[in-house]
Parts: C-alpha cells; sequence; structure tokens
C-alpha cells in the first residue's frame, strides 16, 4: 500500500506534465553534476553553459560535455514551451479572425434585411412581431407575480378624519356652551 506522501508527489508531478501553463516562466530545480541549479529554464541554460565554459577552460572536458547536455536539456524545455505558445497563439487569432468575420456577415445580412423592409414599406415596422401585455390566466409561464406587474387599481377617495369616542351630541354641546370637547370638566 502507497503512503499518503508519494501519492500527493505523483499528483503534482502529473499536474505538471498534464498541464504545461507557462513554462517559461516557471521555476525548475535542476540536479545538475555540481550541485542544485535553480531557475527559469533561460537561467539554467544560462548557467549551465557557464559551468560548460569554466569547464573547458579548466580542461575538464568530462564536466563540460556534461553541462553542455544538461543546459540542451533545458533548451529543448524551453524551445518546445515557444512553440507550444505559438501554435496556441495562432490558433487564438484564427479563431477571432473567423469570429470577426461571421459577426461582419452578420451585421450586413441584418442591413440588408432592413434595407429590404424599407424598400417595402415595412421599414417602421419591428423585425419582432408584437406582442400583448395581457396574461391569460389560464396558461401557466411559469413566471412568478409580483406587485409590479398587477394592474393598478384607482386610487380610492381619501378618507375623512376620524371623530374622537365622544358622542356627537356632547359635541355640540359642549361647542354651544363655549367650551372644547377636550377640555376637563370640573368636579362634582
Amino acid at each position: 500500500m502507497r503512503s499518503p506522501k508519494s501519492r500527493s508527489r505523483n499528483n503534482k508531478s502529473n499536474r505538471n506534465r498534464n498541464n504545461p501553463g507557462n513554462i517559461i516562466n516557471r521555476v525548475y530545480d535542476s540536479s545538475g553534476p555540481e550541485g542544485k541549479v535553480r531557475g527559469t529554464p533561460q537561467q539554467i541554460i544560462d548557467k549551465y553553459t557557464q559551468l560548460a565554459r569554466d569547464a573547458f577552460l579548466s580542461n575538464d572536458r568530462v564536466a563540460g560535455e556534461n553541462f553542455q547536455q544538461h543546459a540542451e536539456h533545458y533548451t529543448r524545455l524551453l524551445s518546445e514551451a515557444q512553440r507550444e505558445m505559438e501554435a496556441r497563439r495562432q490558433q487564438s487569432e484564427q479563431q477571432n479572425r473567423e469570429r470577426q468575420q461571421r459577426e461582419k456577415e452578420e451585421r450586413e445580412a441584418r442591413a440588408e434585411r432592413k434595407s429590404s423592409q424599407a424598400a417595402a414599406g415595412e421599414g417602421d415596422q419591428p423585425d419582432i412581431a408584437p406582442q400583448s401585455d395581457a396574461v391569460d390566466d389560464d396558461t401557466d409561464s411559469g413566471l412568478v407575480e409580483t406587485p409590479e406587474s398587477k394592474p393598478k387599481k384607482a386610487p380610492a377617495r381619501p378618507r375623512k378624519p376620524r371623530k374622537s369616542a365622544k358622542s356627537d351630541t356632547s359635541d355640540n354641546e359642549a361647542n354651544s356652551a363655549g367650551g372644547t370637547p377636550d377640555a376637563p370638566e370640573a368636579a362634582e
């Protein structure tokens, strides 16, 4: 049975192989003959070519060839990534050209239809048939009825102000006596 660590490492390496992404700017760890070299493919290529030059100057042809092979590996990796990016760029440009051509043809067709309608005297008519605003109650359109969609009712007459709880007769008597209906009465 596999340990979880090895499984997660496998998933990471599979992800990197399946999704090339932006290889040009990706940082790699290269285990070369003189330890690890870390950087983007271009930086690693530069480092290995410098190491190869130094090895050849010190008359170590074996180490120089080894460094050159490492540099060549990253050169192939970089050139393959650049070819893939160029192919993707060309494909997206082709798709954009095709889309623009389709849109242009659609605009021309619409303009031609409009001009033919204008020539036939139907220029004032919209392209779409008018729809009625009334909704049949029998049909279930699946729409939810909202307060905005309900027909507006005629505004109701304004209400008269409410009268106080006392009866009308007591109000009239108080008014004729010169007092106010809300004035407190004298204690008996």
